[in-house]
């Protein structure tokens, strides 16, 4: 389990900034982790249980004419 922490900025361009250096500063593995984890979460909200797609990302296509 990750450990939650909290940045206190002082403006919202801090805060900002203060993300951007965050993300920056890992990898694209641990992004994808996180993101994954964060999609998880979302359908377990949604839906009550995990979504049996929920490992993959999710192909959408739309037809505008």
């Amino acid at each position: 389990m990750r450990k939650i922490w909290v940045h206190k900025a002082k403006s919202f361009k801090e805060a900002e900034e203060f993300d951007l250096e965050y993300y920056r500063a890992m990898s694209p593995s641990e992004r994808l982790q996180d993101m994954q984890l964060l999609r998880e979460i979302f359908y377990k909200i949604k839906n009550g249980k995990p979504h049996a797609r929920g490992k993959r990302l999710q192909r959408v296509a739309h037809v505008i004419q």
